[in-house]
């Protein structure tokens, strides 16, 4: 099958963004928490983050276009602040529920059966199942003109994970922890590690 360009652009809109969407792959199911300037606590389901770099430690988050309410983004902005949370599998229901619409001033924490937990010092919730929890600091927000959409870009503030999921050389395991990823815009897996490899170099003959 070959499709072109121009017949993707003919798809019907909500297959076509099905389609894109799980074409990208496997992705990191990401719960996102803010808190609003009037005290509301927020929670959205994201599989957008994106490694930008370790030295400084940077993630980036692309924000659909704001030409409607993205309370996620608003919250950001506002305060600055955010938390990354990772969950395990048997919680992608409630993950999952997080993509719904709700109004500005509905906790999604309260609805969908999470439990907001606070870090002194920091004003955005966690999710206290998280198995990986990320404070985060709005560092800059770049506008992508072709589609609208925008990039959130943050500094780790601080995390809190097991140490047992911590290597003797950084590697985090997050399959050990079982945590939810993501395919596009609604199906939910685990993964199994098949291996690791040393760093590349090119082979001397």
């Amino acid at each position: 099958m070959r499709i072109e360009k121009y017949e993707i652009e003919n798809f019907e809109k909500i297959y076509r963004t099905s389609f894109i969407n799980s074409l990208a792959g496997f992705r990191q199911a990401v719960l996102v928490g803010t808190k609003s300037s009037r005290g509301v606590a927020n929670l959205a389901i994201f599989n957008s983050l994106i490694h930008l770099g370790a030295h400084p430690a940077l993630f980036g988050l692309i924000s659909r276009p704001d030409s409607v309410a993205r309370h996620t983004l608003e919250n950001i902005l506002e305060t600055n602040e955010y938390t990354l949370n990772y969950v395990r599998k048997n919680y992608y229901e409630k993950a999952h529920q997080t993509s719904a619409r709700y109004d500005k001033d509905i906790n999604e924490f309260d609805e969908v059966g999470l439990n907001e937990q606070y870090t002194i010092g920091f004003g955005a919730p966690f999710v206290a199942e998280a198995v990986v929890k990320v404070a985060m600091k709005l560092e800059d927000k770049i506008s992508i003109p072709l589609n609208d959409t925008i990039l959130i870009v943050g500094s780790i503030v601080h995390l809190e994970l097991d140490s047992s999921l911590v290597g003797l050389d950084g590697y985090v395991d997050l399959s050990a922890a079982e945590v939810l990823i993501s395919q596009g815009l609604d199906a939910y897996f685990t993964v199994n590690p098949i291996g690791r490899l040393p760093y590349a170099k090119p082979y001397l003959l």
